[in-house]
């Protein structure tokens, strides 16, 4: 693997472009706003632009740590799905009663999405090719078959793959069977989707200040100020969407815990490698493990693999050096080769790693705090390409509209359960990873994991 891995750059692959656009000036002095977004990921940028179209007259000022797209808006995997809870099955666990209402906003939510970037004119290289769930081991064929009737009752148009069917879509002597959704998930460039509504923002009049991070919030008057290296912000409303960076707020903290989640690209394939592997569909791949892989073609025919390892660090910790992982780079590598063999001999190109914002029951969690004039909405746990949009529309209505029927829904009034505090979170988080990869390999649900069942409690990236 040492070869393979030789020359990959240590850099995000979507961010590795010259269109990327100019920083824009950091905040310096004291400012004043109507609504103040806290970081300049999808949920803020989709928030910026929503607020202005409510009332374009609003004053609207979004400042970022770093820059726009730096964190996980601009290196996933460009996975962007309908479902806003993690997908059917997690849906239907915790919010039962309402997941037929939560399916029918989410596949608006994304035809929303779509409509946006056309109104914007945001070019992000849309494939609208769906999604195909794959089985690598035994035990995964009836599960899936399982996860294929649960979405047929409840609409999906999903389509079941046999071991023959499935490598005459995509060829792997792992595949043994799949479920293909032509209509749940789109791929996209992240990045790209980023810088489009950053510049769509502007031009609807958001001021935008980066390398800006917050450094405290206080309540002020009426109001709220926030703190930065180089001034203050007095702000009517606030919003925060600062997902896997540390919380402003230390309710915040008992919810959400940053896991890292690692990805390779590949050189681009020449015509005859990809005529080996086929893949004329161009869908999004993702094997049915819980510790599993997602996989895709990039525009320019890379292969784009990441996922598997979910690494938590003590105390909650984010740190740059943490980004790179290269026992876990490795790994990906051997998994890799193992899923498609006849491309041995093919070279990564791009390395790169960060961190995920996780709840305990995977799907964004909403919440106010200083009497309801901040609110934030965090913890997508790796779905949040599409769920960011809606998440940002639920978090405005908790700061503009108290009446919205949104806010009645029991995913957006209930919290997930919190993790433990140190030591236990790190011992729980660890036991639960070893428990999840033994369940891969014997495809029983062990005690420690239907514990966490009856609780409603889980870890995953």
């Amino acid at each position: 693997m040492d070869a393979a891995l030789a020359d990959a750059e240590p850099a995000v692959f979507w961010l590795d472009r010259p269109d990327a656009p100019e920083p824009a000036p950091p905040l310096t002095g004291a400012t004043a706003t109507d609504l103040l977004i806290v970081g300049g990921g999808y949920t803020g940028l989709w928030a910026a632009l929503q607020a202005k179209e409510r009332d374009p007259a609003r004053e609207v000022t979004l400042v970022e740590g770093r820059t726009v797209a730096f964190g996980g808006s601009g290196r996933n995997g460009g996975f962007c799905e309908a479902s806003v809870t993690h997908g059917l099955h997690n849906g239907v666990t915790r919010f039962g009663d309402d997941i037929d209402a939560l399916l029918a906003l989410g596949r608006e939510n994304l035809a929303g999405l779509r409509a946006d970037l056309d109104r914007h004119a945001i070019e992000c290289d849309l494939e609208a090719t769906g999604m195909t769930t794959v089985a690598t081991r035994p035990h995964e064929v009836p599960q899936l078959r399982e996860s294929l009737e649960l979405e047929a009752r409840h609409g999906e148009p999903v389509r079941w793959l046999d071991a023959e069917q499935m490598r005459a879509q995509v060829d792997s002597p792992t595949f043994l069977a799949g479920v293909h959704n032509p209509e749940g998930c789109v791929l996209l460039q992240p990045a790209r989707l980023a810088w489009g509504l950053r510049r769509a923002a502007l031009d609807a009049g958001v001021q935008l200040h980066e390398h800006t991070p917050v450094t405290g919030l206080h309540r002020h008057g009426a109001g709220v100020r926030a703190v930065t290296p180089q001034g203050t912000i007095e702000a009517r409303r606030v919003l925060l969407a600062t997902n896997a960076f540390p919380p402003l707020l230390r309710a915040i903290r008992r919810y959400v815990v940053p896991v890292y989640d690692y990805v390779l690209v590949t050189e681009p394939l020449s015509a005859e490698q990809r005529a080996s592997v086929g893949w004329d569909g161009r869908q999004g791949l993702s094997d049915a493990g819980n510790q599993f892989h997602y996989f895709r073609l990039t525009p320019d025919d890379r292969i784009l693999w990441g996922g598997y390892d979910a690494i938590y660090h003590y105390g909650n910790a984010v740190a740059d050096a943490l980004n790179q992982r290269p026992e876990t780079f490795a790994l990906l590598a051997r998994q890799f080769f193992a899923c498609f063999p006849q491309l041995r001999g093919l070279r990564f190109t791009h390395r790169w790693g960060g961190a995920i914002d996780t709840c305990s029951r995977f799907s964004v969690m909403f919440g106010t705090a200083m009497r309801g004039q901040v609110a934030y909405a965090v913890g997508y746990t790796g779905l949040g390409v599409g769920a960011s949009r809606f998440g940002a529309r639920v978090a405005l209505d908790l700061l503009d509209d108290p009446a919205s029927d949104l806010l009645r829904l029991p995913m957006v009034r209930r919290r997930p359960l919190p993790f433990p505090p140190e030591p236990l979170r790190f011992a729980a988080i660890e036991l639960t990873r070893r428990s999840l990869a033994r369940e891969d390999d014997t495809g029983r649900r062990n005690a420690w994991l239907r514990t966490l069942d009856r609780l409603g409690l889980g870890f995953d990236s």
